[in-house]
């Protein structure tokens, strides 16, 4: 026979379990608007441009389905190649320097005896709120091919000639990478300059007497406690370079897809896709362009925790 106690506490244990039932339903109707979105506008398109991946469609008729032949147009395709080298060349030149310059200035901006501090933060944070469309028709015309271009009439002042920054090879990747090193190198600063602000002031203290220069409290003090913050920002510069669009297409106009001077990977694929409507092709691109990532990605983060090994041996 089961006593009345018995009974009540059970009576108890499932009320108690309802009770976080509900509280779990609860919370998962909460947060899952992100869930429902993030389904519809991210997880959706990924695995549809996967299927077509391995289909033949024009975003018009019915789908055909040709395995790997996406893969094989793409892959002997010289424009693709040219577009996987101006990607790589690009992102060497617009986000490698900011990385480095970007620690330097976070250094500097975090000095103590360094007067006006958020004047200088707020100003080199700027760039990074200013509409990419603005920016890129602002460099446009500073890197215009008209000889009273302002870059073309600096670099005149020192005797070179005029250069056609919009139609030559190297003249349109300097251009493009420094519109792209001008917007993101307050980012990065700020991120350097926010993991700065965690290394305690008693080890710079230490250093200064000891004798220790700046240089050296950069070197052995900063760079490897730092390294968290700096393995995430060449993760997503990386990512960033990889996926650059908007800069050359705003910046070369309507030629943006008719020259393969500073075609990037991401304007191939849109090339094939909403110009050539050759949906199949362009998910093949997207694809491998995925996988370019993930090496890249992969690759970077390793060296980096290399190099902040091989730093904090000395600090």
């Amino acid at each position: 026979m089961v006593s009345l106690d018995e009974k009540q506490q059970k009576g108890r244990r499932k009320g108690f379990s309802s009770q976080e039932m509900k509280e779990m339903l609860s919370g998962y109707l909460y947060i899952s608007p992100f869930f429902i979105i993030f389904a519809i506008i991210g997880l959706y398109p990924a695995i549809f441009s996967l299927i077509l991946a391995f289909q033949k469609w024009n975003g018009m008729g019915e789908m055909e389905f040709v395995g790997l032949s996406n893969f094989q147009v793409i892959l002997s395709d010289p424009l693709f190649w040219k577009s996987v080298y101006n990607t790589i060349i690009l992102g060497l030149m617009g986000t490698a320097p900011q990385l480095v310059i970007g620690l330097i200035l976070a250094f500097l901006l975090n000095l103590s005896y360094l007067r006006f501090k958020a004047f200088f933060r707020v100003t080199i944070f700027m760039p990074y709120i200013t509409s990419m469309v603005a920016v890129a028709l602002v460099f446009s015309v500073f890197f215009s091919n008209n000889e009273t271009a302002l870059v073309n009439y600096i670099i005149g002042l020192f005797g070179f000639d005029p250069v056609s920054w919009k139609t030559s090879e190297w003249g349109a990747k300097i251009a493009i990478s420094t519109m792209v090193f001008w917007r993101w190198l307050g980012y990065n600063t700020i991120i350097y300059l926010a993991g700065m602000q965690s290394i305690p002031n008693e080890l710079y203290e230490a250093s200064r007497i000891d004798g220790a220069s700046i240089f050296q409290q950069l070197r052995y003090i900063t760079i490897p406690l730092l390294k968290p913050f700096i393995i995430l920002t060449v993760f997503f510069s990386t990512v960033g370079a990889m996926q650059l669009f908007t800069e050359p297409t705003v910046f070369l106009g309507n030629t943006a897809f008719a020259r393969d001077e500073a075609m990037t990977v991401v304007m191939y694929l849109y090339r094939d896709a909403f110009r050539l409507s050759s949906f199949g092709t362009a998910s093949a691109a997207a694809i491998v362009l995925l996988l370019f990532i993930v090496v890249a990605s992969a690759f970077n983060m390793m060296l980096t925790k290399r190099l902040g090994k091989d730093g904090g041996k000395h600090v």
